[in-house]
């Protein structure tokens, strides 16, 4: 049976050390098996990998050496956390392995999925060439675009591109100047910001939707509070909270967590980890990952 769904990879190049949570990102990944993931890294292949996730081993600095190569810059930052600032350009970086999917997309692993097909639609996938997760800029922890040569090659348009990307400084031009092509005047009041929009061709085929993946930041709860989720429920695939019964999302971003209360806690047994992500269901909260009900 043909698939109706667009195809989507996610390009992940990722250096250092795999976080201790790596077997939950990739078991959510695995309940999305429709989707696919590939990883360039120096990590090693983590146990028991999804059959839609990919590793290729390689070092940092060949990694990078792929990059100046197929941009035709000096790509050698010292640091890994600058790849943030070149994932506009991945779509054109790995445009081999990208033959025979609809959209490419790129993100963060400091995050669970949940059900990404209920969220990216068929038919909403149908209307826009990228989509990102919040309102008023590109999210970097999630963003698909679509794969066309038009798309990847978008990215020459960020002022002093091949600059910024060549210094040492990160300057998150994947959530700053890359959303400055498609949201121009984004601080005006929400009227003035739509009928801006109106004029901007890149807006018009893109879609800017707040999902709330990442509670605890500067955006506001979906009620426009700051009562946010204390615990979020991964069941079998599914994503929801504490907060908003059975009401589902796509992902959960905990980079507040990751940032403030986990590093005060004592690092997680790697055997338990691997153990309790393999169960069906679990807890995610500011003291970590606990076994959940189904």
């Amino acid at each position: 049976m043909i698939n109706p769904c667009p195809r989507i990879l996610f390009l992940m190049p990722y250096f250092g050390r795999w976080p201790f949570w790596m077997p939950f990102f990739l078991e959510s990944c695995r309940r999305n098996p429709d989707i696919d993931w590939l990883f360039f890294t120096d990590c090693g292949v983590p146990e028991n990998l999804p059959p839609n996730v990919t590793v290729e081993c390689m070092m940092f600095s060949d990694y990078c050496g792929l990059v100046s190569q197929r941009l035709g810059i000096d790509f050698a930052p010292t640091q890994a956390y600058k790849l943030c600032d070149i994932r506009p350009a991945f779509g054109l970086i790995h445009a081999d392995r990208l033959e025979g999917y609809d959209f490419w997309a790129f993100g963060d692993i400091d995050l669970v999925y949940g059900d990404l097909r209920s969220y990216f639609t068929a038919d909403r996938l149908a209307s826009y060439d990228l989509y990102s997760t919040h309102e008023r800029r590109v999210a970097g922890h999630l963003c698909l675009i679509r794969n066309t040569p038009r798309k990847r090659e978008l990215f020459r348009q960020i002022k002093d591109w091949e600059a910024r990307f060549t210094d040492q400084k990160h300057h998150a031009i994947d959530e700053g100047a890359f959303s400055r092509i498609f949201l121009w005047r984004k601080n005006f009041p929400e009227p003035l910001f739509k009928l801006v929009g109106k004029f901007n061709p890149w807006r018009r085929r893109s879609e800017f939707t707040e999902a709330f993946s990442t509670p605890g930041g500067c955006i506001k709860w979906h009620d426009g509070t700051d009562n946010f989720p204390h615990q979020w429920y991964w069941r079998d695939g599914h994503l929801t909270n504490d907060r908003d019964g059975d009401r589902r999302f796509p992902y959960f971003h905990f980079v507040c967590w990751k940032r403030n209360e986990w590093p005060q806690l004592p690092q997680p047994d790697p055997a338990e980890v691997k153990r309790l992500a393999a169960e069906p269901a679990w807890v995610i909260d500011a003291t970590g990952f606990h076994r959940g009900e189904l």
